[in-house]
């Protein structure tokens, strides 16, 4: 299977990946999350989300946010296939 073909199916098991908005980290480190993602997220004031980072070659790469409650399902689903992407290309 080509790697295309892996990414498309990675697509149809865990949904697309893009960028949804670009924010800015302030002095305090701390960032806004645009209403309309929060919306679409089901994201309400307060709740909480994981954040996951996934390294290569010893640097942080990708930075992910999870609601809390469905961390271990979206984990396993999503990031099996990814990282494992990640693991053969090193």
């Amino acid at each position: 299977m080509s790697r295309h073909e892996e990414e498309l199916k990675g697509e149809a098991r865990c949904g697309c990946y893009k960028v949804q908005a670009l924010v800015t980290v302030d002095e305090r480190g701390q960032m806004v999350l645009p209403k309309d993602v929060r919306k679409r997220a089901g994201i309400e004031a307060r709740e909480k989300l994981a954040l996951t980072t996934i390294e290569r070659d010893g640097k942080i790469c990708c930075i992910l946010l999870t609601k809390a409650d469905e961390l271990a399902q979206v984990v396993q689903s999503t990031l099996g296939a990814f990282t494992q992407d990640l693991n053969t290309e090193t």
